[in-house]
Order: structure tokens, then C-alpha cells, then sequence
């Protein structure tokens, strides 16, 4: 190709250098007007060969059209390595593909014998099916031979029977009809009773244990209800009288309640959020020492908050006999304070537990002047004071650290709506 390329060039050269030299003016004389010029181009060698150098003027080679063929045959050739080259690679291809046959006619065993065990399977459940098919038929059998016995005879004296019942029936509603009363529907719902006021004004009088709901949300639960002091309808949520129940409880048993309603008792923590929460609560405590002496305290606002303020205690409006323990000073307040137990320490006493101490659950200030769960003593005592207390109680004030402790033979919290008339 290159050969080929050399030749048609040279050939131009020379037409180019020929149309040079025959090129006329217009006056028809001949004229070098494109003169090409040839020089020694240096000395001569030893045998007479001199080179000369050769200057061309600038010239316009007009190729031939078989030079625009030639490219388009070149196109053409290289389409075809191409198309030879793609050719290869398909036979790769398929050479590839001859190689993973084996492994998909093995594949296709595998297909085959799982399909031969969907076959026995299903064989299997045709035959289970025929089985089944077959106690039904038997059933079906016996029931026609039941049927077969039933004499259509009794079964036409069983309806005669039942019509003639119905008959008397209803001769016996229009006999009725103008002169029977309708009866009013009676309520589907028994009224809510949310504490012992609620039976007091239903009518109850004896004092006994009742079942109260002061929330719809939560379950019903049984309280004691003293129908009969101080006009009655009062919820009991504390009591002593013989130290036959230990007051040194745990929090989950101060918050669930523990003891015997008709003895010894606390109600519960969570019970006294539900009943103070429901209305709103005056509280009425009662106190007798072992000389017979009983004095009360009245508190018109009585609240007890949930679980999650630690019980906290809201109690205020003082007014009796008792004189107010629960508001003895600044230090000893009992009004605004959290419950405090032996395994959970909530009062204001810097250096450790109060309920630990005096060994019971109550509204610990730091520490008290108040408690009414303390230790159940039937005789004076020294020591710490870790018994029954009510800091205002008469000749308390004057006792010293080695004198004798006052005790109380019955205590008693209860609470009523503030509105129970």
C-alpha cells in the first residue's frame, strides 16, 4: 500500500514539474515562471559524484479519484477484522456454554427426583383423602339407618304437643292483656359508690366491710365503714387497738395495705390517692391512751398524692381536742412531706432514715412530732421513742430522754367527703 502511495506521488511530481515547465505567458512565449533551481551542494568525492540540492517552488498536487476508492476499500477492511474478531469471541462463548452443560443435566436430575417426591406426596394425601372419605360415607350410613327408625308418627306427636302449648300461652296473654301492668325495665347499671358516705346515704347503717369504686378505671376494692360515729359515712384507713399487726412494713406493703379490716389495719397507699383523689376528704383521727382518756383531731383538708410523688401528704384546717401534731413547728411538719419506709427513705432527715428508726411507714419530717404507725406498746416505755406518737397529747412536753413514753391504747384515721351532710 505504501509502494503504491510512493508511485502515485512521484507520478504527481512529475506532472507537476513538466506543467512547470511548458507554462506560457499570455503573449503565447514561454516563461520559467515557476523556476526550479538546482546548485552544486558541495565539493565533489574521489570518484566524481557531487551532491546537488534542488529547490522546489510552492505547488497544488491534484490527487486521482481512484486514491478516494483506495480509502474506502481501507474502511472496509477493518469492518471485516471486526466482524472476525466478534466471531472468535462467540465461539468462546459457546465453548463456555458446552463446557456447563454437564453440570445442568445434573441439575436437571436433582429437578427430577424432587418432583418424583411431590408425586409420592401427593399420593400420599390422595390416599389419606379415600380414608376419609370412606368413615364419612360410613357415618353418613349410620345416620340414614337412625333416621330410617324414627317413625314419623312420634315426630308428628313431639309438634302437636309443642302447638298445643304455645296455644294455651297465648290465650293465656290476651286473658292478661287488659288487666296485667307493665313492669318498668329494671337499670341495667347499679350506681357507682365511690366510699362509705355513698352506702350511709343508700341507707346502710350497721358498720361492717363494703365494696367502694372511687374510680371507674380502676378495679372495686373492700373498706371498713363506721356508720355510726359522728353521723356515720366515714371510710376507716387506719387502725389499732391490740398491736396484733406489725406496723414495720415494707413500702410495697404500705402502698398495697396490709392487716385485717375488722381488726388491725392500714388500708394502702394507693387506695388513699383513689379515695382523696375522688373527692374532697376531711380527716377525723381518734386517739385513747391506756388511763381512758380520748381526745380527736379534725383536719377539713385531707389529700394524698400517687406513687410517683411518694405519697406526698396535703393536710390542713386543723380543728379538736388532740391539739395539731401534725403542725407541731417549723421543724416537725408533718403537712407537704413525702411517706417514708424502712427500705425507702424519703424525709428531710440529713443523716438517715427516719421510718428505719423509729421502725414504721409515715410522713417523716426530720423527724417527727406525729406517728400514728408506730410500735403497738400495752406499757410505758424508755428508750427511743419509737412507739405510737402524738407530740401534743397532754404531759408529752415534759417528758425527757430518760422518762417514760406515753402510749396509746386505740388509734383510728378515718375520712369523709367534705360535702357529706
Amino acid at each position: 500500500m505504501k509502494s503504491l502511495l510512493c508511485l502515485i506521488t512521484f507520478a504527481a511530481l512529475s506532472a507537476g514539474l513538466i506543467s512547470a515547465e511548458e507554462e506560457k505567458d499570455p503573449t503565447g512565449k514561454h516563461v520559467n515562471a515557476c523556476s526550479i533551481k538546482m546548485k552544486n551542494g558541495g565539493k565533489c568525492d574521489d570518484e566524481g559524484s557531487c551532491p546537488y540540492q534542488i529547490t522546489l517552488p510552492p505547488m497544488t498536487i491534484q490527487l486521482p479519484k481512484q486514491l478516494q476508492l483506495l480509502e474506502k476499500t481501507l474502511k472496509e477492511v477493518q469492518s471485516l477484522k471486526e466482524i472476525v474478531n466478534n466471531l472468535k469471541k462467540s465461539c468462546q462463548d459457546c465453548k463456555l456454554q458446552a463446557d456447563e452443560n454437564p453440570e445442568k443435566e445434573t441439575t436437571g436430575v436433582t429437578d427430577g427426583e424432587g418432583q418424583v417426591n411431590q408425586i409420592q406426596d401427593l399420593q400420599s394425601k390422595v390416599k389419606k383423602m379415600s380414608i376419609s372419605l370412606k368413615n364419612a360415607r360410613t357415618q353418613i350410613n349410620n345416620m340414614q339407618d337412625q333416621i330410617e327408625r324414627i317413625s314419623m308418627n312420634d315426630v308428628d306427636d313431639y309438634i302437636d304437643k309443642k302447638i298445643a302449648n304455645l296455644s294455651s300461652t297465648l290465650s293465656n296473654v290476651d286473658m292478661c292483656s287488659s288487666n296485667c301492668q307493665l313492669k318498668e325495665a329494671a337499670p341495667s347499671t347499679l350506681p357507682i359508690v365511690k366510699d362509705c358516705s355513698d352506702y350511709y346515704k343508700m341507707g346502710k347503717r350497721l358498720n361492717s366491710i363494703y365494696q367502694v369504686m372511687p374510680d371507674p378505671k380502676n378495679k372495686t376494692f373492700e373498706v371498713f365503714c363506721n356508720m355510726e360515729s359522728m353521723g356515720g359515712g366515714w371510710t376507716v384507713v387506719q387502725t389499732r387497738k391490740d398491736g396484733s399487726i406489725s406496723f414495720n412494713r415494707t413500702w410495697d406493703e404500705y402502698k398495697n395495705g396490709f392487716g385485717n379490716l375488722s381488726g388491725e389495719f392500714w388500708l394502702g397507699n394507693d387506695r388513699l390517692h383513689l379515695l382523696s383523689k375522688s373527692r374532697n376528704m376531711i380527716l377525723r383521727i381518734e386517739l385513747e391512751d391506756f388511763k381512758g382518756v380520748k381526745e380527736y383531731a379534725h383536719y377539713d383538708q385531707f389529700y394524698v398524692a400517687n406513687e410517683y410523688l411518694k405519697y406526698k401528704l396535703s393536710v390542713s384546717g386543723y380543728s379538736g381536742t388532740a391539739g395539731d401534731a401534725l403542725h407541731f413547728s417549723k421543724q416537725y411538719n408533718h403537712d407537704q412531706k413525702f411517706f417514708t419506709t424502712t427500705d425507702k427513705d424519703n424525709d428531710r432527715y440529713p443523716s438517715g432514715n427516719c421510718g428505719a428508726y423509729y421502725s414504721s411507714g409515715w410522713w417523716f419530717d426530720a423527724c417527727m412530732s406525729a406517728n400514728l404507725n408506730g410500735k403497738y406498746y400495752e406499757k410505758e416505755y424508755k428508750g427511743v421513742r419509737n412507739g405510737i406518737f402524738w407530740g401534743t397529747w397532754h404531759g408529752v412536753s415534759e417528758e425527757n430522754l430518760n422518762s417514760y413514753r406515753q402510749t396509746f391504747k386505740a388509734v383510728r384515721m378515718m375520712i369523709r367527703p367534705k360535702d357529706f351532710s
